[in-house]
């Protein structure tokens, strides 16, 4: 299993707890998946005449680490605001770092990210940056402290799967030891799949699940492919072949 910040998680499946049609769907969709980490936005929380206590009621009733995240900012100072009040709402140093660049892709904008991510790091926070799969920007990222890397794999919510698959195995390849996961874009099981193939430690994901016709379903598919994948990668599978090759030998045939 994953081991992040020197935590060890049960799960290589993360959802998030956004868009759910109510929360009983939401809580049996954590149940059949056995996801081990719910990402939860600050914004859905406030501190004030306990407004959102039941949604985080519900969260903490999951019996997941909690993984709160700065969705929705576009600057370094929103983030770390926005990070240092999940602090005191979640008790955790773990943060999803979000610093949006551009509005339509949702893509993140890799230098504020890198400088906010470098303010958090000092402030004692624990960085899951979301990123792209730019081995320069993540190198700046590991080099300020991060100690995971959350590549996306096409657009948030876009369901396009692995837009750049060249991309997310040259950062396995240039980070190892780095737990690494692949972060939005993924719209089913088999995409998810793929990712564990490459070696990834992880996947993260939510309108997937989340806007399913059965989301307990699809979080419980989506359980099975991941722990597929990974099977697959550590089984060492054959490389693809150009030519064909008969499965049954030929040796010993009769020639008639």
């Amino acid at each position: 299993m994953p081991v992040f910040y020197g935590t060890e998680v049960v799960s290589r499946l993360m959802l998030g707890t956004a868009q759910y049609p109510s929360p009983a769907i939401l809580a049996q969709a954590f149940r059949r998946s056995g996801a081990g980490i719910a990402t939860v936005s600050v914004r859905r929380e406030t501190g004030e005449d306990r407004a959102g206590q039941d949604f985080w009621d519900l969260v903490a009733g999951l019996g997941v680490k909690i993984l709160p995240n700065t969705a929705g900012c576009y600057s370094v100072r929103e983030a770390v605001t926005t990070a240092q009040m999940a602090r005191e709402l979640f008790d955790t140093p773990w943060i999803k770092l979000e610093v949006i660049g551009e509005g339509d892709s949702l893509q993140p904008n890799p230098f504020e990210l890198v400088d906010a991510a470098r303010i958090l790091v000092k402030d004692g926070f624990q960085v899951f940056p979301y990123c792209t799969e730019d081995l320069v920007l993540c190198d700046k990222l590991v080099e300020v402290g991060c100690e995971v890397l959350m590549p996306w794999g096409a657009p948030i919510g876009t369901g396009l799967g692995l837009n750049n698959v060249y991309g997310l195995r040259a950062l396995r390849a240039r980070f190892p030891d780095i737990p690494l996961v692949v972060d939005a874009g993924l719209g089913l099981p088999s995409q998810a799949a793929h990712a564990m193939e490459l070696g990834y430690d992880a996947v993260l994901l939510n309108t997937a699940v989340a806007k399913a016709g059965d989301p307990a379903a699809m979080a419980e598919g989506f359980a099975r492919a991941v722990e597929a994948g990974a099977l697959a990668y550590t089984a060492d599978p054959m490389a693809p072949r150009d030519m064909a090759a008969p499965s049954t030998p030929v040796l010993g045939k009769a020639f008639l």
